[in-house]
C-alpha cells in the first residue's frame, strides 16, 4: 500500500502513465481496425457481442502477459543467427504475426477487389466465419501487438501497476470505438480498402521489424493519417455532389 501512495504522488509516475497510455492507444489503432473489418462479416446480430468478447479475452490476455512480464523481456535474447541477424522469440512471433496480417488483408483485398461474397454494402461476407473464428483471429493478432508493445513498455517504466492501468485504459477505450467504427466502416464501403492498406502495410512493417529493419512507427502513423484525411475530402466531395444532385 505504502508503495502505491508513493507512486501516486510521482509525477514522473504520472508523466510515464500519459506517455504509456497514448502509446497503447495508437498502437490499438492496427487492432481495432482488423477488428471492425473482422466482425463486419458476421451476421450483424452477432457483431457487438463477438467485439466485446473478444476484446475482453484480449484484456485479459495482456494482463496476463504483464504478470509474467520478466519472461516476456527475456524473449528478446537472441536464440539463433541467421544472414546476419540475430533471431529472437520477439522477432520471429513479429515475423508471423506480420505474415498472418499480410495474407489477411492480401485475401480480403482480393474479396473486395472480386465482389465476392459482396452484399451490396461494400463489406464481403462470407459464410465460412463463424463468432468464435472471429474471436481466434482477434487474438491472434492481439498477442502479437502485445508482446510488441510490452517489451516497449518495459524500457519507459519499471512500475507494472502503471502498466496495469495504461492496458486497462487503452482496451476500455477500444471497447468503446469499436462499435462506432465498425459502422462508420460499413456506411463507408471505400473506407475498407483503405483500412485493408493501413493493415498490410503494418503486417510488412511487423515483418520488417521482426527481421532487424527497424521503421519508425511516427512515418506509417503519419502516412495513415494522411490517407485518413484524403479519405475524408472525398468523402466530403462526394456528400457534396449527391446534395447539389438532390436539389
Amino acid at each position: 500500500m505504502d508503495y502505491l501512495v508513493a507512486l501516486a504522488s510521482d509525477p514522473g509516475a504520472w508523466a510515464a502513465l500519459a506517455t504509456l497510455l497514448v502509446m497503447e492507444v495508437v498502437l490499438g489503432i492496427d487492432n481495432l481496425i482488423f477488428i471492425s473489418i473482422l466482425t463486419n462479416k458476421l451476421p450483424e446480430a452477432h457483431r457487438a457481442r463477438t467485439q466485446q468478447l473478444g476484446i475482453g479475452l484480449a484484456l485479459l490476455m495482456r494482463l496476463g502477459l504483464l504478470g509474467t512480464v520478466a519472461l516476456i523481456v527475456r524473449l528478446t535474447a537472441p536464440i539463433f543467427t541467421a544472414f546476419g541477424h540475430d533471431f529472437s522469440w520477439r522477432d520471429l512471433i513479429l515475423i508471423a504475426g506480420g505474415a498472418f496480417l499480410v495474407w489477411k488483408a492480401t485475401t480480403e483485398i482480393h474479396h473486395h477487389a472480386s465482389g465476392e461474397g459482396d452484399n451490396g454494402s461494400g463489406v464481403v461476407k462470407t459464410s465460412t466465419l463463424t463468432p468464435w473464428s472471429a474471436i481466434g483471429q482477434i487474438l491472434v493478432l492481439d498477442l502479437v501487438f502485445s508482446i510488441d508493445s510490452i517489451v516497449t513498455a518495459v524500457g519507459m517504466t519499471e512500475h507494472i501497476p502503471i502498466m496495469f492501468v495504461a492496458v486497462v485504459g487503452a482496451v476500455s477505450v477500444m471497447m468503446f470505438a469499436a462499435g462506432p467504427l465498425s459502422r462508420f466502416i460499413e456506411r463507408n464501403p471505400t473506407v475498407v480498402m483503405l483500412a485493408l492498406g493501413f493493415l498490410l502495410v503494418i503486417g510488412m512493417t511487423l515483418v520488417a521489424e521482426g527481421f532487424g529493419s527497424h521503421v519508425p512507427k511516427g512515418y506509417i502513423y503519419a502516412a495513415m493519417a494522411f490517407s485518413a484525411l484524403v479519405e475524408g475530402l472525398n468523402m466530403l466531395s462526394r456528400q457534396a455532389k449527391k446534395k447539389r444532385a438532390l436539389e
